[in-house]
């Protein structure tokens, strides 16, 4: 994504995260409530020529969260991912009694930056739109399959219309997003540490290649007490260690919400 230079939009990475979350959960939200409005039409009146109505209107809101997901991704990387970079390639700079500027180095590190970042949350706003993508399919699905076959069974029309809405209903719930892994967790929880992680990784990005820039290859890293290295369990404790540029720039979070960061250290050699 092109920038002008220099990109600075100055913002608090737990208030910008925040912002992210608030305006996707609020996108999300209201996918849910066409869906229960969907599943309230099924339930009531199947043949009614509203139904069709009603689950367009929650098809559109799908459409309303990819939106705003691009939206969010868009500014997030044009806006504050330049910004973090830039402090901590400054934090680095004035510990190396230095001073740091945009170079073509760091212009080609932020564009890559910029460009994996935006592709990484629009991965994940896909699998929240990816579930109520399989909910509107199923209402179709449902509506010429079973709906025309409502009244043949023993029970009345209205009963076996309800059992139908609540079977979608439990087969496709939108109160959480559930990743490939299993794991369901909030949409505004998942915004928040997605946006929080990225910005965490974009101002080590910056203190790690200004680092690398002056030919320091040691790094000493500072987090939570608990923090392992390479995940959170990790028994090799990361905070207060040396570890090279390479391998802290592998691991420059180690968790979702990680406070991680580093610190160059140009009176250690890597041998």
């Amino acid at each position: 994504m092109p920038y002008e230079w220099p990109p600075l939009t100055p913002g608090d990475p737990d208030e910008i995260a925040r912002r992210v979350a608030t305006v996707l959960d609020d996108a999300w939200q209201r996918l849910a409530d066409k869906q229960h409005a969907v599943l309230t039409q099924l339930a009531d009146n199947p043949r009614a020529g509203r139904s069709t109505a009603t689950l367009e209107k929650f098809k559109t809101a799908i459409e309303d969260f990819r939106r705003r997901a691009d939206d969010e991704a868009r500014q997030f990387v044009r806006r504050q991912l330049p910004y973090l970079y830039e402090e901590g390639a400054r934090a680095a700079a004035e510990a190396l009694g230095t001073t740091f500027t945009w170079t073509l180095f760091h212009r080609d590190a932020l564009q890559a930056l910029a460009s994996d970042s935006y592709a990484d949350f629009l991965r994940r706003s896909q699998e929240a739109e990816r579930m109520a993508t399989r909910f509107y399919r199923a209402v179709r699905e449902v509506a010429r399959r079973e709906v025309p076959l409502l009244a043949a069974g023993n029970m009345t029309a209205k009963q076996a219309a309800r059992n139908l809405a609540r079977r979608l209903a439990a087969e496709h719930r939108l109160t959480h997003v559930v990743y490939r892994n299993g794991a369901r967790v909030p949409v505004r929880a998942w915004a928040e540490a997605a946006t929080l992680a990225k910005s965490a990784v974009a101002y080590n990005a910056g203190t790690l290649n200004r680092t690398r820039e002056a030919s320091v290859t040691m790094v000493e890293v500072f987090d939570g007490l608990d923090c392992g290295w390479t995940s959170h369990q990790d028994p090799d404790k990361a905070t207060r260690t040396l570890r090279t540029v390479e391998e802290a720039a592998e691991w420059p979070i180690s968790h979702p919400r990680c406070r991680r960061s580093f610190g160059p250290r140009p009176d250690v050699g890597s041998g």
